[in-house]
Formats: structure tokens, C-alpha cells, sequence
């Protein structure tokens, strides 16, 4: 289902909930005999991530904050966003050693040697930002992208069918009834 606007939090999302832990007795649950289970996915929109400017240039859409970009970058990156308490450059992580830092800022050969200095031998850091001065193989423990062509990178064109690929998601675990019922089903199949 798609749902916009507030109505969805405040209708929607607690009548599936109810439906799920078999509270709901409204629409087809007395017909189907239906007891509760199951569950749903939720996903929020976000507004588009790029927008062209009055030249027709991409640019990071105004809507953005810094903490909404980070997370945005995080995803496509493949890593997590948690942002460090102390640490600003620790926008989020792939690993225990391999950060991101995400910045519209242009970043200098001087900024981006502290960075380096910074994150040490021993860890890595994916910078992503608008611009950078310097070569991008002077610092071993930084990759540097630029943003937007790193997000453009990464953007589908001209598809017919832009469906969520939501099939290789994570299943929750199945309740003991749950487990007896797939059980039963199993050992009734024909071989």
C-alpha cells in the first residue's frame, strides 16, 4: 500500500499494528477468521536527494540537512549511519576501522591532510564531498568522492519498473504456531 500525508501515522500504521496483534475485529478479520500475525515494512520517503539549479547544474537538494545527507550517503554506501558524539568526521561505518565523512564543503589539500592525520594508519575514511584540492592517492587511508556525481553514479535511468527489491529482506522469526503450521504444511507436499 501507499499511503501520503499525516493520516497514515495516525490511522494507518496503529490499524496494522492492531491487525497484527489481533486487536482489529473491523473489515474482513471475522470473515477470514482471522487471529493475528504477520507484520509489514514501513518506508518513509525522503524528497528527492538531487536537484538541478537555475543553470541546470545537480546539487544537493536545499531540503537537506547535514544529518539527512550523511544518513542518504550512508545507505548508498553501504554503510551505517551513527554518527560519533565526539569524533566529526565518524558520520557513520562499514566496519570497525572504515568510517564516512560526509561535507558539501570543498575541502583543501591542508583539511584534507588533517583528516588523514587524523584517522591514523590503522583506520580508513570514505570522504564525500563537493570539491577537494590535492591528489586523491596522496593520502592512504582516505578515498575522496565527489558529491553529486558519486550520488549520480548511483542513480537508475530510464527504467520501466523502479519497484522496491524488498524480496531479499531480512524475515522475522516465526512464532511457535507459526512454526508447527510451516511443519505441517511441509510434511503434507508430495514428493
Amino acid at each position: 500500500m501507499v499511503e501520503l500525508g499525516e493520516h497514515c501515522h495516525e490511522l494507518i500504521l496503529p490499524r496494522l499494528k492492531k491487525v497484527i496483534d489481533g486487536e482489529d475485529k473491523g473489515g474482513i478479520t471475522d470473515a477470514v477468521d482471522w487471529n493475528g500475525g504477520g507484520g509489514f515494512r514501513y518506508y518513509h520517503l525522503a524528497p528527492s536527494l538531487l536537484e538541478k539549479d537555475k543553470w541546470g547544474n545537480w546539487v544537493v537538494n536545499k531540503t537537506y540537512n547535514s544529518a539527512m545527507l550523511a544518513q542518504a550517503v550512508c545507505k548508498l554506501e553501504g554503510f551505517t549511519y551513527a554518527p560519533s558524539d565526539t569524533v566529526y568526521w565518524q558520520q557513520g561505518h562499514s566496519s570497525e576501522r572504515d568510517f564516512i565523512y560526509v561535507t558539501t564543503q570543498n575541502l583543501s589539500h591542508d583539511q584534507l591532510q588533517a583528516l588523514s592525520d587524523e584517522v591514523g594508519e590503522t583506520r580508513s575514511l570514505l570522504v564525500l564531498c563537493s570539491a577537494f584540492r590535492g591528489k586523491v592517492d596522496r593520502y592512504s587511508n582516505l578515498t575522496i568522492k565527489k558529491i553529486p556525481k558519486t550520488v549520480l553514479a548511483r542513480c537508475e535511468w530510464a527504467h520501466d519498473d523502479y519497484s522496491l527489491k524488498i524480496e531479499n529482506l531480512p524475515q522475522a522469526p516465526l512464532t511457535p504456531g507459526q512454526q508447527t503450521l510451516a511443519l505441517d504444511q511441509s510434511e503434507s507436499r508430495p514428493e
